[in-house]
This record gives structure tokens, sequence and C-alpha cells, in this order.
């Protein structure tokens, strides 16, 4: 397993030329439940990749609006990170504007919805990302080869949750899974304690990546730009 030390340099910007920074603009997913509500980045016209971000846990306040899926979507969008890719935020059934009601299993049908609009706009390869909840939903719906049939090439849990609620979380499928994978989370989580999620990570197939960042919270409060950096470096690496 490959852990990053709870330190991460920043990594620097790609000397790509011609990224610009993406208009975004409101679109409509057909979900299983229903419409779901969403936001695209453009990124770049020659971007090799398109992305999905998907927020935290509903009944918490979590939403396409959330400020960790904001800046990591800028980490994948804005040219100063050197990726320029478009990226996709929705809203999970039942929040904001997207219908349906809140389950806390099947989001992960709303995630192979969401890809399914990504490949058929972009006709290229997908990065899949998530953060707590999302997730949980993204690796529940990238991992499973008989649910995801799209080109995801890479996935992303930031702050996946090992406990909350007094539940405790499992990811099974993980051990098949051999998607390059990041596990990017702050050795503060209280939803993810250190010792539970390397436990969790060393269940999982190669390629992996765990990076704690020293100090950082479940949402990564003051280690945003470090976050940033972190997520933004392992994918030049993985992507080149």
């Amino acid at each position: 397993m490959n852990v990053a030390s709870a330190s991460v340099q920043p990594h620097p910007t790609s000397q790509r030329q011609g990224l610009a920074a993406g208009h975004m603009r409101t679109v409509h997913l057909h979900g299983p439940a229903g419409r779901l509500e969403a936001l695209l980045n453009e990124g770049a016209p020659d971007a090799p990749f398109a992305a999905l971000l998907c927020h935290p846990h509903p009944l918490g306040g979590g939403n396409l609006h959330n400020k960790v899926v904001y800046r990591a979507m800028k980490a994948m969008n804005a040219p100063e990170f050197g990726l320029g890719w478009p990226v996709l935020r929705f809203n999970f059934r039942g929040v904001g504007r997207s219908q349906g009601a809140h389950d806390g299993q099947a989001e992960w049908a709303d995630v192979l919805a969401a890809l399914d609009w990504l490949e058929d706009e972009y006709k290229r390869p997908l990065i899949a990302a998530g953060f707590s909840f999302g997730a949980a939903m993204t690796l529940a719906a990238c991992c499973t080869p008989q649910r995801c049939r799209h080109d995801v090439r890479a996935l992303v849990a930031l702050g996946l949750p090992a406990q909350a609620d007094g539940r405790s979380y499992h990811y099974p499928f993980l051990s098949a899974c051999t998607l390059p994978k990041l596990f990017l989370s702050g050795d503060r989580d209280p939803f993810a304690p250190a010792h539970e999620l390397e436990h969790i990570v060393a269940t999982a197939a190669n390629p992996k990546r765990l990076a704690l960042l020293s100090g950082a919270d479940h949402f990564f409060t003051g280690q945003l730009e470090t976050m940033q950096q972190a997520l933004s470096g392992w994918l030049k690496e993985q992507l080149p």
C-alpha cells in the first residue's frame, strides 16, 4: 500500500499551455428516481478526461455546493492546477431540486446516471470522485463490474467514512477493484480514524494510495489548499 506521509508537498503546476477556465452551466440528469440537478464546469477543449464529483451526506446538509466538493472541482478544472478537465457536480436524489427521496444506499445508481451523462457528453475517459458519503457511493458504483460499464480510469475518495452515527462502514468490493485509487483524508477525521482507514485501504486491490493530511479534520479545515495540491498532484502522476 502506498501511504503518503502526513505532510503533502504541492505538486508543480503543469506547463501545458492553452488551459482555459471553463464556463459553468446548469444541466439536468435522468436519474433512476427522477431528474437530478447538476452543474458542469466546462474544461479545456483538448482535455483528455472528464470528471465527476459527488457530495457528502444530505442529512448533514451535503449538496453540490459543499466547500470540499467545490475546492476539489477547482483542483481538476481550474487552469492554475494544470488539468483543465470538465467537471460535473450533481445533487443526489431528494437534495436541492433533484427529484426523489433520500435512500442512503441506492444513491450509487445516481452516480451511474451522472457517469452516463458525462460519457455521452464528452466521449472520453472518466475520473470519478466523491467526498464522505459521496465517496462511499462513488466506490460502490464504480467498483462493482456488473454495475459500472463506463470507461473510468481512476477513483478518488475524499474523507471516506469508516464510522458515523454509531454505524461502521465496510467496503468489501475494494478487494477486487483494480482501478487506481486515491484515499485522501485528514489524520484527525473523527469519521475515519487513521487506523480504521488504513485497515480499509489495506483490503483494497492495487494500485492505491492513502494520503493522510497532518492536522486536517473531516472537512479539511485550514487544509483545503493542501488537499487540492495532493489531489491534482496524484492525478497528474497517475494520468500523465
